[in-house]
């Protein structure tokens, strides 16, 4: 059994192209994108709209509410149900998406390692509130240098669950990790990734950051930060919210939150790449720029009939 995945950089285009096979073939389109599974975080988040999604069934999208958290583990889980699902039925099914944790999940399965601790979590974090990441990240590097080294101080998401793993276990997180890397054997993975040269990209981004704006973003913050029950930490991450809800808070003007979020959005893309590069079975479609959605498609699926 193999799994069609587009992926590509933010603001590369994927969910036209992708949008565009899924018509051809009368196919489902199964989101990877850790931020849609969030209700009420739509416009800057890049959900395919209400009419779309009526003409293409999107799975994995809004599936829960802003103030739960979700977990990689999770999303694993309810898509290879899914692709197994659909498959068992006949029903053509392509993911789509460019959360770059759940594509390396699916291609090579979760490690295993201990699962989530309610309470030591609960105290990391509390921690890190307190104390700042940087200070966490440099207790990691006194326990797990190798882990340290992979993880920016900044990065608090990944610093708790490193010093998470090694509390619970004595373990160093990279040690659970060392099946990662090699191709899982049960599914076949196969990834199409769209890239375009950086200036055109960024030009992209920019003019997307401005597009959502227009659309309503900051008054889709303004509605999540009324919600009677705070955004959970996994929610609160997703791209550019975090800078306007500072704007909403008289933090900053307009204009710098566009520009931190076109910057912030930039150094992602790139980071995106850096893992895209790394998974398995994955072919590089490179474009100009120029190309429309429909001359883009054939060369996604040649793609992946040569992704083996």
């Amino acid at each position: 059994m193999h799994f069609a995945i587009l992926t590509g950089p933010t603001a590369s285009g994927k969910s036209a192209v992708a949008q565009l096979i899924a018509e051809k073939n009368r196919a489902e389109i199964l989101s990877i994108d850790s931020m849609k599974l969030y209700r009420g975080l739509d416009i800057g988040t890049g959900k395919p709209t209400l009419e779309e999604r009526a003409r293409i069934p999107h799975l994995c999208i809004d599936t829960k509410d802003p103030w739960e958290s979700a977990s990689v583990a999770e999303f694993v889980s309810a898509a290879e149900a899914l692709v197994a699902n659909r498959a068992a039925c006949g029903t053509p099914l392509i993911g789509e998406g460019g959360t770059a944790l759940y594509l390396k999940a699916l291609s090579e399965g979760l490690f295993e390692g201990p699962g989530r601790n309610a309470s030591l979590r609960a105290r990391l974090e509390t921690e890190i509130a307190s104390l700042g990441s940087a200070e966490l990240h440099a207790r990691l590097k006194a326990v797990d240098p190798k882990a340290a080294s992979k993880i920016l101080p900044s990065d608090a998401r990944r610093i708790v669950r490193a010093l998470e793993v090694f509390e619970l276990t004595g373990v160093p997180i990279g040690a659970w990790q060392q099946q990662w890397g090699r191709p899982r054997t049960d599914l076949d993975v196969r990834i199409a990734c769209l890239n375009l040269p950086r200036p055109i990209l960024y030009a992209r981004i920019d003019a997307r950051v401005r597009a959502m704006l227009a659309a309503g973003w900051v008054d889709e913050c303004r509605r999540l930060l009324a919600l009677e029950k705070p955004l959970s930490r996994e929610a609160a991450q997703a791209l550019g919210y975090k800078t306007l809800f500072a704007h909403l808070r008289g933090e900053l003007t307009l204009n710098a939150a566009i520009d931190r979020i076109c910057f912030d959005t930039h150094h992602f893309a790139r980071r995106q790449l850096h893992w895209f590069k790394r998974l398995p079975k994955t072919r590089f479609i490179e474009l100009s720029g120029s190309e429309a959605p429909a001359e883009i498609a054939p060369r996604v699926e040649q793609a992946w009939e040569h992704a083996e």
